[in-house]
């Protein structure tokens, strides 16, 4: 099985290639529409084959940022370079709505002035029913590829070459209107060519915006990644569960509560099984954060809040002011604290020298001695070595 490192180059190697073969399709179409239009007259034609130079643009800008978008984390980095092909997704998304534009506007233009195309010729039309189908072949070749290695930009380049196949489908409308003697379809065929490309312009522009602004996935996947989490023992419930995407990468965050008495190691395993059993299950999760809760603190998502209760040094310093003469005191190997339910519970183990009747009479103390402690939650006294 390969690693994600290899996979990763293995997959950039097919986005370049699908790229390669797209870009050399694009710049063959993109001359010979130019060529022909400008022969035949085609407005429609030529403003097809400018589409088709913006796709050989496009080419290029999909091969850099493929090749930067895919590299390994590092440590300026660390979660990846993902964000390269969300930004490439927005450049193309805004090249399509900037070629849209100027192509609607000048055969709108025309159409409104009346100008009407020449007969187009067996040339001209010839040469957009190959081109329809070159294209058509090349959107579908570039998707399977793109989902195949789950690439948004690969797959916005996809289809942006569907959109060069609708156009070329509308100016193969023109021509044959044009040789008929119906020459204004022309122009009607090139401000459709307009509307497609835009359209297709501002989807790309919304999926890459919504990827940046760190939309979650939909709500029935995080439910199953939620309803997964559960099935791990020792998970009694999780909050805060979190997703992002970055490029073909998801990214999850979210908050398991456990037993409110366990060991930090016995509860970061319980966490590190729940991240193998959900990556096991979601291929494109690259990154899982977790938080341990003892217990469901849903209600108070602020970790900043004010602090309420003295940390460990606070607390050995006020509980020896206040039991600092207790034997017990005096003979502690070790204080467990458990911070539950706004207060402190305190666990103190003491060496083994005393009778079971002495130990709780010396627990009755420590309490009286405690009644001043606001904190002070429950309160357990131990013969023995404690859990340090």
């Amino acid at each position: 099985m390969p690693t994600a490192s290899t996979q990763q180059q293995q997959n950039a190697r097919l986005a370049h290639r699908v790229t390669v073969v797209g870009g050399l399709l694009d710049a063959g179409l993109g001359v010979a529409k130019i060529v022909v239009g400008l022969a035949a007259g085609s407005a429609a034609l030529i403003a097809d084959g400018i589409h088709s130079f913006s796709d050989l643009m496009t080419d290029i800008f999909v091969l850099v940022a493929t090749h930067f978008g895919r590299q390994e984390p590092d440590h300026d980095h660390p979660y990846g370079h993902g964000r390269i092909e969300t930004l490439g997704t927005l450049l193309l998304g805004s090249v399509l709505l900037f070629v849209a534009g100027g192509i609607a506007w000048a055969s709108l233009s025309r159409l409104l002035e009346g100008v009407t195309a020449p007969p187009a010729g067996a040339l001209a039309i010839g040469l957009a029913v190959v081109a329809l189908i070159a294209k058509e072949w090349i959107f579908r070749y570039t998707l399977r590829a793109a989902r195949r290695i789950r690439s948004r930009l690969l797959e916005a380049n996809a289809w942006h070459s569907r959109s060069d196949a609708l156009s070329t489908a509308a100016v193969l409308v023109g021509l044959i209107g044009s040789q008929l003697g119906a020459g204004w379809l022309d122009a009607v065929a090139a401000v459709i060519v307009g509307v497609l490309v835009g359209k297709i312009g501002l989807t790309l522009l919304w999926d890459a915006g919504k990827e940046l602004i760190d939309t979650a996935l939909p709500e029935a996947d995080q439910q199953r990644m939620h309803d997964l989490a559960l099935t791990v023992p020792g998970v009694y419930d999780i909050h805060q569960l979190r997703t992002r995407t970055v490029a073909e990468q998801v990214l999850l965050d979210l908050h398991l509560v456990v037993g409110p008495r366990l060991t930090v190691s016995e509860a970061h395993e319980i966490g590190n099984e729940v991240c193998r059993e959900l990556y096991r299950a979601y291929p494109r999760l690259t990154d899982i954060t977790f938080h341990i809760d003892p217990q469901d603190d849903s209600h108070d998502e602020v970790p900043d809040r004010p602090l309420t209760l003295p940390l460990r040094g606070d607390v050995e310093h006020e509980l020896a002011r206040v039991w600092g003469d207790l034997p017990c005191w005096q003979r502690r190997i070790a204080l467990d604290l458990h911070y539950l339910d706004d207060r402190i519970d305190v666990s103190l183990y003491t060496a083994e020298d005393a009778a079971r009747p002495d130990l709780d009479r010396q627990a009755v103390r420590l309490r009286e001695a405690a009644a001043t402690l606001p904190w002070l939650g429950r309160l357990r006294l131990w013969q023995g070595p404690g859990r340090g």
